[in-house]
């Protein structure tokens, strides 16, 4: 199993708004990175990902899971752009804010520390057991 992380402005697809998708999901549309395109073609069935609230909250909120892999995206009919859907599986019990990402040294070469404007990025395995512990929520 991979572990990513998905970024969205709470105004406009948040936690609340992915919940209610329940176990259907919903496509991860609108990236138009080719980057954040190329994770999202790499992302297999089950694998999991930290849901973040970017914007003013700048906090992981919940954990997600890849319920349909990469298809074209309905949002757009130019064959470049591609996503996933995911749907929610569980909130955080306790939000880990950016800032407290950033102060954690075993965090310091997380991806959202270096490059915190992708919108789709990897964790590796150590960074989301980190993460998990942060916010006191399974990381299962």
């Amino acid at each position: 199993m991979a572990f990513w992380l998905f970024k969205s402005e709470p105004n406009t697809w948040g936690w609340d708004d992915q919940v209610a998708k329940g176990d259907a999901g919903e496509e991860w549309d609108g990236v138009r990175n080719y980057q954040a395109r190329n994770f999202m073609r790499e992302m297999q069935l089950g694998d999991r990902g930290f849901f973040y609230h970017s914007l003013k909250e700048k906090s992981v909120v919940g954990i997600v899971e890849i319920c349909a892999t990469a298809h074209p995206d309905s949002k757009t009919d130019d064959p470049r752009w591609e996503c996933v859907d995911i749907k929610a599986v569980r909130p955080f019990a306790k939000p880990v804010s950016l800032d407290e990402i950033k102060s954690n040294p075993a965090l310091s070469e997380m991806v959202l520390v270096r490059n915190s404007r992708l919108s789709v990025q990897p964790v590796s395995d150590a960074e989301w057991q980190e993460v998990c512990r942060m916010g006191q929520t399974k990381d299962d």
